[in-house]
């Protein structure tokens, strides 16, 4: 079932201009969730702010916004204000410049969304801004308010459509070098490598969405319908720890990984 959109606005490229819709990518809906309950009565509870230097419960319309700006001092941000400064973004993806998509590295991607044309005079130049990134393999950079902040976004043709990546700031991704300083870059081997490559190739698979599955959820489900039924269930046992290998180093390890291998596939 296709979901209804959450934001609509203008995809604008220079005077190029069409009407858009934007749905989630991905989607939480299955996702097992729990209530909290007064186990006495069965009945929910709820969730409620207090004051901890009075006590008292605060009420919606008395609840703010506030930012630390130094010790014992909180500056107070009403919601008018911060509509305030709502910039044109909010309501228009401009893409301002065009980048090659392997240059962005994937751990700056934060959400997937859809962007689809809002109605069928806008498809034809919505079409074309997503032909002309497909054939030259550029993604497109503009900015967006999303989620009460404006943030970067990458524009990246899929199939028919686009798909819209909202990019983490800079200030959230780490510098690599900072943890993998130190380790050795040497290259392996080249018996090590072989071994290696030997091993992948036994262990490689074609990508299934199952793959990333949710067992831990599945075992949710099951205790959940057996409640259901009134039937009581054991509960389960810890896996094993694994037993300690012997093995003392990388030869003898990737060959016993590569025999077992071997078994396992018959």
């Amino acid at each position: 079932m296709a979901q209804r959109s959450f934001w609509k606005g203008y995809l604008k490229l220079s005077l190029v201009t069409c009407p858009v819709a934007m749905l989630p990518a991905v989607t939480d809906a299955e996702r097992v969730r729990f209530h909290t309950l007064n186990r006495a009565t069965g009945n929910r509870v709820e969730s409620r702010y207090v004051d901890p230097e009075t006590g008292d419960v605060v009420e919606d319309d008395e609840i703010a916004k506030g930012y630390e700006a130094g010790e014992d001092r909180t500056v107070v941000v009403d919601d008018d204000e911060l509509e305030a400064v709502a910039l044109e973004s909010t309501r228009t993806i401009d893409i301002e410049m065009f980048v090659p998509k392997e240059s962005i590295e994937w751990v700056w991607y934060d959400r997937p969304h859809y962007l689809v044309p809002d109605d069928a005079v806008g498809a034809q130049a919505y079409v074309v801004i997503r032909s002309a990134m497909a054939a030259t393999g550029m993604v497109g950079i503009a900015r967006l308010v999303l989620y009460r902040r404006e943030r970067a976004v990458m524009l990246e043709p899929r199939e028919r459509g686009i798909l819209v990546w909202t990019l983490r700031y800079g200030d959230e991704v780490r510098d690599p070098a900072d943890y993998f300083r130190g380790l050795d870059d040497e290259p392996a081997e080249p018996e090590v490598m072989s071994l290696l490559a030997r091993l992948i190739e036994r262990k490689t698979r074609p990508w299934r969405p199952e793959m990333a599955g949710d067992p831990v959820q599945d075992r949710l489900l099951d205790i959940i319908a057996a409640k259901r039924k009134g039937r009581a269930r054991r509960k389960p046992k810890a896996a094993p720890a694994p037993e300690p290998s012997n093995v003392i180093n990388i030869m003898d390890a990737l060959k016993k990984s590569i025999a077992a291998e071997r078994s396992k596939r018959g």
